[in-house]
């Protein structure tokens, strides 16, 4: 066989080249696990995306694996901003990627001190008050959120994407816009996922979502991150910050092995490959 760089699909279908059709069972599937994304911050900043893990996996024959699709975080009104939360975890089996952090929020710490983003997948954007810095993501599941303009600002910053980091607030007037995600033809189309909402500004420079299902900050209210992208919430000026979007699990494998056993995930097939999505958990035996 020829030597070089090869992409997962032409990996997966070069371990198909001794498989009977409809005989043998494959021993590797390729999958995309993305986690719920945070909720927007509160006179704050975007929620950060939420965790974002593709590759190949061994999957045990005759074994059941379970399947976990992480819930979105929880936006709130500035009454209860403390109520915010961050998105869950996803899981696969033994591959787990990282729910996103909430948007940083004024007077809340979030375990980093001052109004910093929320640790996540991706880190949530920082928000009102004196220490506004992004949460982290995690490596090689996400990026930090953007940091807010500082102290009495009303610029916060944008949650973190799978691709890029949120941008920073450059003024009191202006907010970061979320991170960018990651684009994956798994599913048979080409869909963007995980990235950051954008940081709310009630003077109307807020920032916009990542390309991904990011929520966009708001001049009064975020918007919601997109369902089973895992797209950060938009943050809010001080009216209701945007809710994470839910996370997704997407595994596939040739057509050329045996189908699954059972799967309470949807079945659909393209490129001569078998596909299974889960928008909410369940589980699979190969």
């Amino acid at each position: 066989m020829a030597s070089g760089v090869f992409n997962l699909k032409q990996q997966l279908f070069a371990l198909a080249q001794k498989a009977w059709s409809g005989q043998q069972k494959t021993n590797y599937v390729e999958y995309l696990v993305v986690a719920g994304g945070g909720a927007g911050g509160n006179n704050g900043g975007g929620g950060g995306a939420g965790g974002l893990l593709t590759g190949l996996d061994p999957v045990p024959n005759g074994q059941t694996l379970l399947v976990t699709v992480g819930a979105g975080g929880a936006g709130q009104t500035y009454a209860n901003k403390a109520s915010i939360t961050g998105g869950s975890n996803s899981v696969f089996g033994q591959i787990a990627s990282t729910g996103g952090g909430q948007g940083g929020t004024e007077s809340i710490n979030w375990g980093n001190g001052g109004s910093f983003g929320a640790s996540g997948g991706s880190g949530g954007g920082g928000g009102y008050g004196t220490f506004t810095l992004g949460g982290a993501g995690v490596s090689g599941q996400g990026n930090a959120g953007g940091a807010g303009f500082g102290t009495g600002s009303n610029g916060y910053g944008g949650g973190g994407g799978a691709g890029t980091v949120g941008i920073n607030s450059s003024s009191s007037t202006v907010s970061g816009n979320g991170g960018a995600g990651i684009a994956s033809a798994i599913s048979g189309t080409v869909t963007a996922y995980a990235g950051g909402g954008g940081a709310g500004n009630g003077g109307g420079g807020y920032g916009t979502g990542g390309v991904g299902g990011g929520g966009a900050g708001g001049a009064v209210n975020g918007t919601s991150g997109t369902a089973n992208t895992g797209g950060g919430g938009g943050g809010s000026p001080g009216g209701t910050s945007g809710n994470g979007g839910s996370g997704i699990v997407i595994i596939r494998y040739p057509s050329t092995f045996a189908d699954a056993v059972n799967s309470t995930g949807t079945k659909t097939t393209a490129n001569s490959c078998t596909i299974y999505t889960f928008t909410s958990s369940g589980t699979i035996t190969f």
